[in-house]
């Protein structure tokens, strides 16, 4: 378990610095208004999934994504100046749809809890 901590916490320190790298030193203009919600690190920190959020349509966000990709490298190397860890992760870009699939749950629970209502009365 010792080691799901130490992940945990370089993960944190990832999502940290790649939150403040894409938002000052990002040049791509395809990668713009980007969240990075979380970062998923492999158990040998060889990989790292970065799952972000983007606004616009659905090929915007794609379109954002292969920019980030692309700069995969770029912000590896940044992230290596910056964290103290022996070994920095690939990184691998990933849209979150958890915040859309959240929205969308809670617009049917809401669809529910009133045609419920309206059928008690």
């Amino acid at each position: 378990m010792p080691t799901d901590a130490r992940n945990r916490k370089i993960a944190d320190a990832i999502q940290r610095e790649l939150a403040e790298l894409i938002r000052l030193e990002m040049r791509d203009p395809r990668v713009t208004m980007v969240t990075v919600t979380d970062v998923e690190v492999a158990r040998d920190n060889a990989h790292a999934k970065v799952f972000f959020t983007s606004l616009g349509s659905d090929a915007q966000v794609e379109s954002c994504q292969h920019g980030l990709q692309s700069a995969a490298g770029f912000l590896r190397s940044q992230l290596a100046s910056r964290l103290t860890i022996r070994t920095v992760p690939q990184l691998h870009f990933e849209i979150d749809v958890s915040i859309e699939r959240g929205v969308r749950l809670s617009n049917l629970i809401d669809a529910a809890v009133a045609d419920d209502a309206k059928h008690s009365d």
